[in-house]
């Protein structure tokens, strides 16, 4: 699902009006007489968003006070797969673009982008880099062509006040689809509109969330067979998912008689204080504070029940197919500079606080080792949320692989938007026939994916 329906703008939409002709983006004839390196990067956040703009700013002049022999330009746009061959072929591409996890593969497999494996041996945190992560922009054959900025991954956000009203211990969140549906009963037991458990159905959020919930369970919603993607959730896990929603809506009545629900619903619901549980990625927290008065003290995020899978995204860079070896080694530079750098965790956390970001929330978490232990020392030290909260989530974190979504992701949530509403609204609705004619649909959808 597209990252504006999972989560705040993090300040990358990009601001038009940059001053910069779309000449001077790509292969590497643009560059100064005084011998400089021009290296165009989007990722300047709009005007309107002061802080974040300005801080941006900040971190180019300080980069190019380090590293003389380098000109930043940030240009406006990101990676748009309807116009990407377009501008790589035009010339007008950046030489560093943004791209979501769901991007890298595609431009690998069409060879759009620039195999930087040979350069990243001279900067040694990206050996930090999560593995599994790291997979997201490698080819099969293990070269790489970008680096990691951000993930997320979906857990179970809970309400600790709700939890402990209930009888049920905070700092011990369900493990099993079976013990969410038992905290669900007595949470909604709890009365005066409280809803044990939430979901989403509406908006392709429905899709979305029987993806995540089916992964927990070990399932695919999509599989490659050769060079053929088929639909893969027509299956005992599939009806798992269903079945155990239509239980707790119908026999249970844990999940209440409002449904249809989309995006904004559910944390609307919890900031209120009368949803115990839903699946959810960490940012939604600050969202819940932000929009809907909540309390970050009230809430919990545990790992995602079951963890045999967890959907899970995020953002990143990669390099134009034309950029020079000059280029690859200024990009990778600056985006060791300020994206991937565990230097700067403790500066960009202090200056979070002191514009009133959360720190300490337990995501983005892109490394391992040293640099992993610098980002937990810093988050530590500038925390202005309750770390302790999330230690389940954190502490699972590692041992969950992550899955992306599948190809043509939202067409196929719409799809699957059907299945969840109707479980979730008609006490009488064929699980089977539901899954068998979303089958049908979503082969037809995957069979345009190249």
């Amino acid at each position: 699902m597209t990252r504006s329906r999972l989560r705040r703008a993090v300040g990358f939409l990009l601001v038009a009006g940059v001053g910069l002709s779309l000449t001077a983006c790509g292969g590497g004839s643009d560059e100064p007489s005084d011998g400089k390196i021009t290296l165009t990067i989007n990722g300047l956040p709009p005007a309107t968003e002061a802080a974040t703009h300005q801080r941006f700013l900040d971190n180019v002049a300080e980069f190019e006070r380090l590293n003389p022999d380098i000109k930043v330009k940030p240009v406006e746009g990101k990676m748009d797969p309807k116009t990407f061959s377009a501008k790589l072929a035009g010339g007008q591409l950046e030489d560093v673009f943004y791209v979501y996890f769901t991007d890298p593969q595609s431009l690998i497999a069409k060879r759009q982008v620039a195999d930087i494996s040979k350069y990243v041996s001279e900067f040694p945190v990206v050996q930090q880099v999560r593995p599994d992560i790291m997979k997201v922009f490698s080819g099969p054959d293990g070269k790489v062509y970008g680096l990691p900025y951000k993930n997320y991954s979906l857990g179970l956000l809970y309400n600790r006040t709700l939890f402990t009203k209930a009888g049920l211990d905070p700092n011990n969140p369900p493990k099993t689809w079976a013990d969410v549906r038992t905290a669900a009963q007595k949470i909604a037991a709890l009365g005066n509109g409280t809803v044990g458990y939430g979901d989403y159905s509406k908006s392709n959020t429905g899709g979305w969330h029987f993806t995540a919930e089916l992964y927990s369970l070990g399932g695919d919603v999509a599989v490659k067979e050769g060079d053929t993607w088929k639909a893969a959730f027509n299956n005992a896990q599939g009806k798992q998912v269903l079945q155990q929603l239509k239980d707790m809506r119908w026999t249970d009545n844990s999940m209440g008689s409002r449904q249809l629900l989309e995006w904004a619903d559910l944390l609307q619901m919890m900031g209120s204080g009368k949803l115990g549980m839903y699946v959810a990625t960490a940012d939604n927290l600050q969202t819940i504070v932000n929009q809907y008065k909540g309390n970050f003290a009230d809430y919990g995020l545990g790992p995602i029940p079951e963890g045999k899978g967890t959907l899970a995204g995020g953002e990143g860079y990669m390099f134009n197919a034309k950029a020079s070896p000059e280029k690859i080694r200024a990009g990778l530079k600056w985006l060791t500079f300020w994206f991937t750098s565990p230097d700067r965790f403790e500066a960009e956390n202090k200056w979070m606080a002191e514009t009133k970001q959360p720190v300490g929330l337990p995501e983005p978490q892109i490394f391992t080792g040293e640099a992993a232990a610098k980002q937990a020392a810093a988050d530590k030290k500038y925390a202005n949320v309750p770390q302790e909260n999330y230690a389940p989530f954190a502490a699972a974190a590692s041992s969950i692989p992550i899955k992306l979504e599948p190809p043509n992701a939202q067409q196929v949530y719409a799809v699957l938007d059907v299945p969840m509403q109707k479980v979730l609204t008609d006490r009488n609705a064929n699980i089977d026939a539901l899954l068998a004619d979303a089958e049908k649909q979503v082969n037809s959808i995957l069979a345009t994916v190249k």
